[in-house]
């Protein structure tokens, strides 16, 4: 058959056709995911990879099961996956920024990285975070992806919040700005390591605030108590431009006395009048 065929021209005989599909390997979900990665490309939904393979569902979801175990993909969602290169086969998948755009659009979810992660990209933080915190419009249970986790925090006033696009290898990511990061750090402090840690990474955090834009993102938080605490915090670790400009405005707000700490007994805690904040025990900085 293969002699006859050479001398008819494959393409030209139906006959010849026929056996040429025939010797063609069949196809694989593996190969499929070779290609997508071939292309620059680390994620995918399990949709498309049915229709991508040619294969059928119940195939699909045992081919995905065998590429997982064997960490070729990591499941991220039942219907979200990810290509995992051979340099993070130990970890078990790529860090979180190389997909979490992708995520959450499938997800169909505003967000931004924020708080410690935020303040690791924008090299301000003493240690790296434990797990990849994003804040989006609604409560979404944490994900683990390999050795990574990823933890959501809700913000429903997160599509005001000041954001950058910042690059990965696989595209980009929207993180917050720095001003945007130092007002959730204090916002959300139980989840950046309570505010003793809060006040270490705004010592590295301080020197890339705009004073203009720091305001601009406090005034559209509507938070006062948080912007006295964030001005108190900045004044002690060498963020005092920073603080001048959110001081004068308070100034002109009529703050009521906060404590420093939320939650804390502030009985016979002394206020700091400059910020109207009462003071249970002294910030501790990490050097």
């Amino acid at each position: 058959m293969l002699y006859y065929c050479l001398r008819k021209g494959m393409k030209y005989d139906p006959m010849c056709k026929r056996y040429s599909e025939a010797m063609m390997p069949a196809p694989t979900v593996e190969s499929w995911v070779d290609s997508l990665q071939a292309r620059g490309r680390y994620t995918f939904l399990r949709a498309e990879a049915i229709s991508g393979s040619g294969l059928s569902a119940e195939a699909v979801k045992k081919a995905l099961q065998r590429l997982a175990r064997r960490q070729r993909v990591a499941k991220v969602k039942s219907y979200f996956y990810v290509v995992v290169p051979l340099e993070y086969l130990h970890a078990g998948a790529p860090p979180p920024s190389w997909f979490i755009d992708d995520l959450m659009k499938v997800m169909e979810r505003p967000y931004y990285v924020g708080l410690l992660s935020a303040a690791g990209i924008h090299g301000a933080s003493h240690q790296q975070p434990q797990e990849f915190q994003v804040l989006t419009d609604r409560p979404v249970r944490p994900l683990e992806v390999g050795r990574g986790r990823i933890r959501f925090f809700v913000n429903k006033r997160g599509t005001d919040t000041a954001v950058q696009n910042v690059k990965t290898p696989t595209g980009a990511m929207r993180v917050s700005t720095p001003e945007s990061t130092a007002v959730d750090l204090v916002r959300f402090a139980k989840a950046a390591g309570h505010l003793d840690n809060v006040a270490t990474v705004l010592m590295d955090l301080a020197p890339l605030l705009d004073p203009k834009r720091l305001l601009q993102v406090v005034r559209a938080s509507g938070d006062l108590p948080n912007a006295q605490r964030l001005g108190y915090v900045l004044e002690r670790v060498r963020g005092r431009p920073q603080a001048k400009v959110l001081h004068e405005w308070l100034g002109r707000q009529s703050p009521h006395v906060v404590p420093l700490r939320p939650g804390r007994n502030t009985n016979g805690a002394l206020e700091d009048r400059r910020w109207h904040v009462r003071v249970t025990e002294p910030i501790e900085i990490e050097t």
